[in-house]
């Protein structure tokens, strides 16, 4: 590994610490190195808050040294005002030596922008360093630009003979206590978990937060024809919820109706909740919601349990074409990452 993979490494490191926390912004991680050695790091905390680069350059004890350092970070620094100043200009009013910068930035404010910037400065720049792992870290932003959509996970648990729940659709409990508690980590970092109304009015979930620390996501249920109980938790008022029907448009506290046509219908969801800046999508169930979304084609990710109990009989896990990319033991569960 050469001196620049290892420090964009770190970058990388700092960057995930954002996750569930800067959306819509992408992850960043900042590392600045004089003579071989860091003397500033920094990552995007909060969005809203300051930038990679910002805080990287607030460690720096003796800023002198900025002059003769190079940066590393994950993506492009940003050259237009958005919550923050650009950090282009930032690099360029300390006058760093260099930049070296994993991946380009796709959205169209920035785009290259910045790098331009920097070298009509008369900064060194470097691009493409560990650019597919930099990609997977911010997989959601990009998707999120360029495809015009969420990133969208799908996540089930089945049993060893291929059911998602009995006959009764009763699903409870498939998967582990730690598989549970790691669904619940993945909730804290996606801006919206949805569901279809048969898992909705069957298991009456709160989609919430629960054996994890972190924020809940925005609540989303289909309810086309606007069957569910107001008393269901999804409609608690508790957390911010979506309910998209072909009926009608209101909201109620925390609670948004949201009228769509029933032509494409989830390719209108998927497009609505775009223009929400909702960045990351997961699905967790029914059957037919998963299959609906794997019919149309709209995933990006699967994450299935597999549990070592049978049912003998009941309703069938979704089967799909994809690219088997991890298999992971959790205790006895068998967890397996597909990607399409």
């Amino acid at each position: 590994m050469t001196p620049d993979e290892l420090f964009m490494l770190r970058a990388l490191e700092l960057a995930r610490l954002g996750i569930g926390r800067v959306s819509p912004n992408p992850q960043v991680g900042c590392v600045i190195v004089h003579d071989g050695k860091i003397i500033g790091e920094g990552w995007h905390q909060k969005y809203g808050g300051p930038h990679a680069e910002v805080n990287a350059i607030n460690s720096v004890t003796d800023k002198s040294l900025l002059e003769q350092a190079t940066v590393y970070v994950n993506l492009e620094p940003c050259s237009h005002f958005g919550k923050t100043p650009p950090c282009a200009d930032l690099l360029i009013a300390q006058r760093v030596r260099k930049l070296v910068v994993a991946n380009v930035d796709s959205n169209p404010l920035v785009g290259g922008k910045g790098l331009a910037k920097l070298q009509a400065a008369g900064i060194e720049t470097v691009v493409g360093v560990l650019d597919q792992q930099a990609r997977e870290l911010n997989k959601r932003f990009f998707t999120f630009v360029e495809q015009q959509r969420p990133y969208i996970i799908l996540k089930w648990a089945e049993t060893a003979d291929g059911f998602i729940a009995r006959s009764n659709f009763d699903s409870k409990w498939i998967s582990n206590e730690y598989s549970r508690q790691l669904a619940h980590r993945w909730r804290s970092e996606e801006d919206a978990i949805l569901v279809g109304s048969r898992t909705a009015a069957h298991d009456n979930p709160a989609l919430t937060v629960r054996d994890w620390s972190g924020r809940n996501p925005v609540r989303i249920v289909i309810d086309r024809h606007l069957k569910l109980s107001d008393s269901l938790h999804l409609f608690d008022g508790n957390t911010p919820t979506l309910c998209y029907n072909l009926i009608q448009e209101k909201t109620e506290k925390c609670t948004t109706w949201v009228k769509i046509p029933e032509a494409e219908f989830l390719k209108n969801l998927v497009a609505d909740l775009h223009q929400r800046n909702i960045q990351s999508l997961i699905i967790e169930g029914g059957a037919q919601t998963l299959k609906a979304f794997l019919n149309e084609n709209l995933w990006d990710e699967a994450r299935v349990f597999k549990a070592r109990q049978s049912f003998g009989s009941g309703i069938a896990a979704p089967t799909f074409h994809g690219n088997l990319k991890e298999t992971l033991d959790v205790m006895d569960d068998e967890l397996q990452i597909w990607v399409r």
